[in-house]
């Protein structure tokens, strides 16, 4: 008997999108940076990109698979609320899978000493966890913390009042990953004291004794300090500190015995002798900590009063998790921008960052955001904590149409709408090349190596051209041509006649590769053609044959987690 791998399914799971990986065209209009630098290190190549953000994610992979420090993602909740800014009441199974699309991606474009962090409330928290231990791998998971997202309790609540979200942490490789300690806060300082006038400082008491562990043996200690007193630990504890240490302490006054000079020893731990910033990250993030909700929203509103963001994130969340997550200079990554907070957080901090939103508010609050805190002028949340002065700049990006699309006769045809530069990166991020056009070499623009190149083109080549391009090439080098259409010869006779070509026939070469003119594939029902009409179920699943229909049966509509046996 083995157990097997625990798989959380869904109806639907099989069914995964054949993605476009669009190319990215920069809107310099919406582009925006400051007029001047105003420190050395201001960042100035941040991305803000306008369109659907599985698209989006595509369009990133290539070019920045494994370079993400940080992933923070805020997606709509599926609580079946009518924001105005997201259609968020989606059917359960079509919102496990639409997120299963997104955390793949997100996976390969972290680093392997990156990390995600999820915002999520109640409804579907506990499944994503499966979810992302399915993607991530369990042993990858790091924490659940719990944000106090709502400092009062609502009277009207029906249950229990809700008062907290969820932040569900994943690093890429758990054993490369550790999180940053949190800077010192004026509240911990405010805990030392020196009554005695010590002239190390402020000092805290703190135990000279530690709970024995399991293996350690039980041996009896005792240490008689200068005023007389003999001191043992208390029974099932070790001493701290071995006896030379302790003479030490006691000779340079570092014992204390309470006012009256009777109460058991401590040691006097000192302020400014504290090697550590702080002890690690808690895992409950109190409101006065990380922000809260009405905060959030006012820090948006001071941006656009007259259409605030239903359900912004605060920048002191924000800046905890980046604190934790990354250093200056570190890219970060958030596929749901919603309000922009994580781009207005990560500039301020000094560190690189890419949006993606789909939504109009990209235009009506991200944007207008992004340019107050560039220009200095954002005085809210996290900018005096920084002291952020301004500075640094994005790149607006939007997603290229889908390259291909069908003529008034329903033949598949290239958009007429792409340029031949446009055509040409295309088709090299779609043959996996990176788009590189050689300034000295006019069949070169694209590489996957210093020896194999691409070459676009939209003429009908003969084969006295065919020939003049294998001579240029040579034959250290190849080339996959990618042209309309070749005559003179067939594909057999060309590999056979010019060993260091490759020749393909576009569109053809690329019409089964994807979905093409498939523009959406937000968190929106309505836009998903995988949506069925039967009630959507979970599953444990274990390899097991269960028709969809029992599966149903026996997993009602609550959803069944389980290992199975074999």
């Amino acid at each position: 008997m083995s157990k097997q791998k625990l798989e959380l399914t869904w109806i639907g799971k099989e069914k995964r999108p054949k993605l476009e990986p669009r190319i990215l065209l920069e809107n310099s209009e919406n582009s925006y940076h400051s007029k001047h630098r105003f420190r050395d290190n201001d960042l100035f190549d941040n991305r803000l990109i306008f369109g659907d953000n599985l698209l989006a994610l595509k369009a990133l992979e290539q070019e920045f698979s494994g370079q993400v420090k940080c992933v923070f993602i805020d997606p709509p909740y599926n609580t079946g609320s009518a924001f105005a800014h997201y259609d968020d009441g989606i059917e359960h199974s079509i919102w496990l899978g639409l997120m299963r699309d997104r955390l793949e991606i997100i996976r390969r474009l972290l680093s392997d000493d990156g990390s995600l962090w999820i915002t999520i409330d109640d409804n579907e928290a506990h499944y994503l966890k499966v979810l992302c231990d399915e993607i991530f791998g369990r042993s990858n998971f790091i924490s659940n913390a719990v944000w106090q997202k709502k400092y009062t309790i609502s009277n009207d609540s029906k249950w229990l009042a809700e008062t907290h979200d969820h932040v569900l942490i994943y690093a890429q490789n758990k054993e490369r990953w550790r999180p940053n300690r949190l800077g010192r806060t004026a509240e911990m300082d405010g805990r030392y004291r020196n009554p005695d006038g010590h002239p190390k400082g402020p000092w805290k008491a703190t135990p000279l004794y530690a709970k024995r562990t399991g293996s350690e043996k039980e041996q009896a200690f005792q240490f008689r300090f200068k005023n007389g007193v003999v001191w043992t630990p208390p029974p099932g504890t070790s001493p701290r500190f071995p006896a030379d240490a302790l003479r030490r302490m006691d000779e340079n006054d570092e014992i204390w015995f309470g006012n009256d000079g009777t109460s058991n020893p401590s040691r006097k731990t000192f302020l400014a002798e504290l090697k550590l910033a702080a002890p690690p990250a808690p895992t409950i993030w109190l409101h006065s900590d990380a922000g809260h909700n009405h905060e959030a929203r006012e820090e948006v509103k001071s941006i656009n009063p007259i259409d605030s963001f239903a359900t912004p994130k605060p920048e002191k969340l924000l800046k905890r998790v980046l604190d934790l997550a990354t250093n200056p200079g570190d890219l970060v990554l958030d596929s749901f921008a919603g309000s922009g907070t994580t781009g207005a957080v990560a500039h301020k901090m000094g560190r690189r960052w890419i949006m993606v939103e789909l939504g109009e508010h990209c235009h009506t609050h991200v944007i207008p955001r992004l340019k107050k805190v560039i220009d200095g002028e954002d005085k809210g949340g996290i900018t005096e904590s920084v002291n952020w002065q301004g500075g640094g700049g994005f790149r607006y990006y939007k997603l290229a149409p889908s390259l291909i699309v069908n003529d008034r006769w329903g033949n598949p045809v290239i958009n007429p709408e792409y340029n031949a530069v446009q055509l040409a990166e295309a088709l090299a991020k779609l043959e996996g090349f990176s788009y590189a056009p050689s300034e000295v070499q006019w069949w070169q623009h694209g590489n996957s190596s210093e020896r194999d190149f691409i070459y676009v083109t939209t003429q009908n080549l003969s084969a006295e051209q065919l020939q003049a391009l294998s001579d240029e090439v040579g034959g250290e080098q190849s080339l996959l041509v990618c042209c309309a259409a070749f005559h003179g010869i067939t594909i057999a006779k060309a590999s056979e006649r010019w060993p260091n070509l490759t020749l393909k026939k576009i569109p053809k070469m690329v019409l089964a590769r994807c979905e093409w003119s498939h523009d959406d594939y937000s968190l929106n029902v309505a836009n998903l053609p995988m949506a069925q009409a039967e009630e959507p179920a979970l599953i444990a699943s274990a390899g097991a044959t269960k028709t969809k229909k029992s599966a149903f049966a026996s997993a009602g509509q609550g959803g069944l987690f389980g290992e199975a046996e074999e």
